[in-house]
């Protein structure tokens, strides 16, 4: 009788080393690493218990376009993100914090298609029936076609599917389901990664659409073998903070429709509902005649979004050099930019503590922020507001010229649109189609004329 293998297999990576070690020598975390214990294939045969169909070589040119065809939520910012629906035997896999909303949403979701008839499985192992049915009297979303089970025994999980023949099904969470031939623990690189391909590859052979909850780690990541995501067709992760009402929904992967999209919804006591103008969502707090805040013009997938970034300055006394803090902006950009700032303009930002915060608790890492992140220091270093009917958008340089960015078009849209009146941008990006708007534009070289537009 052959023996078990003893592995130690990294939690993050999935990377297999023959004993243990502190540290994973492949994608660098620590403690990572865990013993499971392997069963030869002879004694873990996978059965899938579906007709393979043999595939052969075709030429590219001899490939019909095929339909996908998409189910409608009715929820339109989810159905925006995912490119105009859910694709009929798609695996979507959505991550976020605990408590973020990720269960609700997917509630919700299955709630509306279920009443336009659709036959949805909910297949949770981390909740009870009792607490679905409360979360359910709450969110007012329930139906008949909506079946609940609670398992977390990948093959009786599969049976259910067979018997039911579901249009979507609903995973909560991957981490927990588990195959008894596999020796590990649930959420093991092991259990997760193979019963990922045995639950998408049945998706895909009977046409359901599937959706897996995936716990995150400390870093962001959803837990389990970086494999897990090269499985799904869809990456969505949901974000935001527990003081902040808004959540995010952000795609990363998506192989039916372009990636890096956004919809923003807002928490409430009946759950999640959409945000349809977040620009105006985001600006409704600002306040006037406040220095060290300005609005940038964002891209966020296909979509425009105007945010608040604001800053503070503080003199520290000259007890060594001062803090940089940041929230919703990456802090190296913005000690770059404040080296730009007393290079070029002169200041003396050494003994001063810096704080840079985007409004809304919305994190955007794209270039063109960075203009409007050196205007509002600067406006809180010399305490002067800068006009509020004003919007800036531009990449700064080591040199301090303000560059180009894409899509300016749009931005001036929609900063048109919420009646700003003045735009500061780089003279690259000046074109007969920005005339168009009502809102002045002013083209700028270099960092030091956009401080006299201001000043």
């Amino acid at each position: 009788m052959t023996k078990e293998k003893i592995v130690y297999i990294c939690q993050s990576c999935g990377a297999e080393f023959p004993r243990w070690t502190g540290k994973c020598n492949y994608c660098e975390q620590w403690n990572t690493i865990t013993e499971e214990r392997v069963v030869p294939t002879s004694q873990n045969k996978r059965n899938y218990d579906l007709d393979m169909k043999e595939s052969k070589p075709l030429p590219i040119t001899d490939i019909e376009e095929e339909e996908f065809e998409r189910i409608k939520t009715s929820i339109s910012e989810f159905d925006r993100i995912i490119g105009g629906g859910i694709v009929k035997g798609s695996v979507i896999l959505i991550g976020g914090e605990p408590g973020i909303g990720k269960s609700t949403l997917l509630h919700q979701v299955l709630f509306n298609l279920a009443s336009a008839n659709s036959k949805c499985l909910y297949v949770t192992g981390e909740e009870s029936r009792a607490q679905i049915k409360m979360r359910g009297d709450r969110l007012s979303a329930l139906d008949k076609n909506l079946l609940v089970i609670t398992e977390t025994n990948v093959d009786i999980i599969i049976k259910a599917m067979k018997e039911l023949k579901p249009d979507i099904v609903v995973i909560d969470s991957i981490q927990t389901v588990y195959k008894q031939e596999i020796p590990s623990s649930p959420g093991s690189v092991s259990q997760v990664r193979e019963n990922a391909f045995y639950l998408s590859f049945l998706a895909k052979n009977l046409g359901i659409s599937m959706f897996f909850i995936g716990h995150i780690t400390k870093d962001g990541t959803v837990a389990g073998p970086k494999v897990l995501e090269h499985i799904v067709d869809t990456v969505l992760y949901f974000e935001g903070e527990a003081h902040h009402s808004f959540r995010i929904l952000r795609v990363v992967k998506n192989r039916f429709g372009s990636t890096n999209e956004i919809g923003i919804f807002e928490m409430t006591g009946t759950g999640l509902k959409e945000v349809q103008n977040p620009s105006q969502m985001l600006l409704k707090e600002r306040t006037e005649d406040s220095s060290g805040t300005i609005v940038v013009p964002s891209i966020e997938g296909s979509r425009p979004l105007l945010i608040e970034v604001q800053s503070l300055t503080s003199y520290n006394g000259g007890f060594g050099a001062g803090r940089r803090t940041t929230s919703g902006v990456d802090h190296r950009r913005v000690g770059l930019l404040i080296a730009v700032l007393e290079k070029k303009l002169g200041l003396n930002l050494y003994d001063h503590d810096v704080y840079v915060n985007v409004a809304g608790g919305l994190s955007i890492d794209e270039p063109a922020i960075d203009l409007g992140i050196a205007l509002s220091i600067l406006s809180s270093f010399r305490n002067k507001p800068i006009d509020i009917s004003l919007v800036a958008a531009g990449e700064i340089g080591l040199t301090g010229e303000v560059r180009a960015v894409t899509q300016m078009e749009k931005r001036i849209s929609e900063a048109s649109r919420l009646g700003f009146k003045k735009a500061i941008i780089s003279k690259n990006n000046i074109s007969d189609s920005l005339n168009r708007f009502n809102i002045e534009i002013l083209p700028v070289k270099n960092v030091q004329e956009a401080v006299e537009i201001i000043m």
